[in-house]
């Protein structure tokens, strides 16, 4: 690559990371066009001329849940090929691509949806929409690459298979849905991923990618108009209909507790309960009630009780995780192992206190205006404003979302926090520590 070349990739990367689109106090005031193609292909634009870029966010319904039976990473490796060449175009020519013309284009796999995204100048952005056109509707899958990707990802695995956050996460993950879809690793693993084949990567971007549940996200320096062409041009050749594998709804299991024995200097200690899917009228609530008890930082009652009062722990946290299918309450912190009894006691204490008792009102302020105040700083790039967007978008709560969530939570009573405490935590945990045991 030349120097200019390599100078203009730089000055790329960094004025994405610097495109400002609005102040922290101004969030509230995006204003969001839903802008549909000729093709009906809809997407919501935030258009702003500040910086000539573009950023586009884009997702799938169907994830790793999507994995064929006995071969879990196929879509997570498929995130790793699409941009290893595509139509005519083989790895090394569509990565040349992507550097001459400062092009950012990546991929990710979750357990219920297939994200990307793509940042561009606008000046490149014909060469751009063409390259993440290729990208979608042409894939090339050839054995170098494939096999190239395999490794990589495999050696990953088993670099992981030794951090011990993530033998607890995985850990949990398994038993809170054992037998179903979501309890399979999204990576997979490297005997699984050994045994994916290219057919197998090209059945599932054909029973994935399609427009009937895409979601687009555009923010940048480009009206509706040019932007209904781009998405004709971008996504226009994608099949109508997608052919999903139908994904049950699943309760989390609750029951038993897993120790795991690492020889490390603190015991990890993971713990879930049941939680609520985002379309549940209580979530909002239920955002606020997680808060109160292990969110935000210092002053959370899990903070107090155990890092404040009694210095057990650094830190921990509890908080909210929404599936397409499942909803679940996670938490975590790490303490010395002969301290690990004592603190997961402590949890299960404080956690079914506050299921009996509530909040108090000095709480519920506090949380409150913590919710208010930091909502704007999810909005201060163009790629993170895509990305809130298409969030946004993949959990349906409609365009006015923004403009409706502060209400929503200042709304929140002192008997709305103590409904869904109850709700919530008065109930079983699940544990999983890692560490060394007791003494």
């Amino acid at each position: 690559m030349s120097i200019v070349m390599s100078l203009a990739r730089h000055v790329s990367r960094f004025a994405a990371v610097a495109f400002v689109l609005i102040s922290a106090n101004a969030a509230q005031a995006i204003e969001i066009q839903r802008v549909v193609s000729p093709q009906g292909i809809e997407a919501w634009l935030v258009e702003d001329d500040t910086v000539p870029l573009i950023a586009l966010s884009f997702s799938f319904l169907g994830g790793s849940t999507q994995d064929p039976v006995g071969k879990p990473g196929v879509a997570n490796l498929l995130s790793g090929m699409l941009d290893e060449g595509a139509g005519e175009l083989d790895s090394k020519t569509f990565q040349a691509e992507l550097d001459e013309y400062s092009v950012e284009l990546s991929f990710s796999a979750g357990l219920d949806s297939f994200v990307g995204s793509l940042t561009t100048l606008t000046d490149n952005r014909a060469q751009a929409v063409r390259l993440l056109q290729l990208a979608l509707t042409k894939p090339r899958f050839d054995e170098e690459p494939i096999e190239r990707m395999r490794a990589q990802f495999i050696a990953g695995i088993k670099q992981n298979e030794q951090d011990p956050d993530t033998l607890a996460g995985d850990a949990l993950t398994e038993a809170l849905f054992a037998g179903h879809l979501y309890s399979r690793p999204v990576e997979g693993t490297p005997e699984t991923l050994a045994a994916i084949t290219a057919d197998d990567l090209r059945s599932f971007h054909a029973n994935t990618f399609a427009r009937d549940h895409l979601k687009i996200a555009v923010v940048g320096a480009i009206d509706a108009k040019a932007l209904g062409a781009m998405l004709d041009e971008a996504f226009g050749g994608l099949p109508a209909k997608s052919k999903l594998v139908d994904v049950p709804e699943v309760k989390p299991v609750l029951t038993g507790s897993t120790d795991i024995s690492m020889s490390i200097p603190q015991t990890i200690i993971n713990f879930a309960g049941n939680g609520l899917k985002r379309d549940d009228p209580d979530f909002v609530p239920a955002s606020v009630a997680s808060l109160i008890l292990g969110g935000g930082g210092m002053t959370s009652r899990l903070y107090e009780e155990i890092r404040e009062k009694r210095g057990l722990a650094y830190s921990v946290g509890i908080g909210l995780r929404a599936y397409d299918h499942s909803g679940l309450v996670v938490g975590g912190t790490r303490t010395r192992a002969d301290q690990a009894d004592a603190v997961t006691d402590l949890i299960r204490s404080e956690v079914a206190r506050f299921a009996k008792d509530g909040a108090t009102e000095d709480e519920l302020a506090k949380a409150k205006s913590y919710l208010l105040g930091s909502y704007a700083l999810r909005f201060t790039t163009s790629n993170a404003i895509a990305a809130q967007l298409l969030s946004i978008q993949m959990d349906n709560l409609g365009i006015d979302y923004i403009n409706r969530r502060n209400g929503l939570i200042a709304a929140v009573t002192l008997d709305d926090v103590k409904r869904v405490a109850k709700r919530l935590f008065d109930g079983e945990l699940l544990f999983v520590r890692v560490g060394q045991p007791g003494s």
